[in-house]
């Protein structure tokens, strides 16, 4: 003999209420939608090109100062300039410096005109892991945005640069 038991809930929701779920949005507005967006795309640009630096163990963050020195030159940098060039803020460029220093990517050297002034150049191996890396960044971001085409790219760049104007 086989006993079957059933159970119905029955659940009363106004049709007010009903009517008032149906109705919303999953965002409160439009300006939420696009900041989670925007938060969602960066993470994923972020995960894919911590894959590409993986093999070379660069943070994205070493990997930004390395570049920002490669388009300084034999000149190098002040500190305080690669931190205000930084893609991402850093607050602890010191340290940063300090890790790709015992690498041997970066040199520091005091300047003779102002001795409180250290300026920091990349080394031939900073800029050999670099020149190995391009190819491989340069087909990420390819691939991860070429499908886009150069008109929806610049305004998309455009409409970004728009945002941060308001940005702290």
């Amino acid at each position: 003999m086989t006993i079957v038991v059933a159970t119905t809930i029955l659940v009363f929701v106004p049709k007010k209420l009903r009517d008032e779920l149906k109705s919303r949005r999953p965002f409160t507005s439009r300006e939420e939608e696009v900041f989670l967006n925007v938060l969602r795309t960066a993470d994923a640009l972020t995960r894919n090109f911590v894959e590409v630096l993986k093999p070379a163990n660069l943070s994205p963050t070493q990997y930004n100062a390395l570049r920002i020195l490669r388009g300084a030159g034999l000149e190098g940098l002040a500190c305080k300039e690669i931190s205000g060039r930084m893609v991402t803020r850093d607050p602890d460029i010191t340290r940063l410096l300090d890790r790709m220093e015992r690498r041997k990517l970066v040199t520091r050297s005091r300047e003779a005109r102002d001795r409180r002034v250290i300026t920091i150049r990349i080394t031939d191996d900073g800029l050999r892991l670099l020149n190995e890396l391009d190819d491989a960044i340069d087909r990420m971001h390819t691939s991860m945005l070429g499908h886009m085409g150069e008109k929806k790219l610049e305004a998309l760049s455009e409409m970004l640069e728009l945002a941060r104007e308001k940005s702290v």
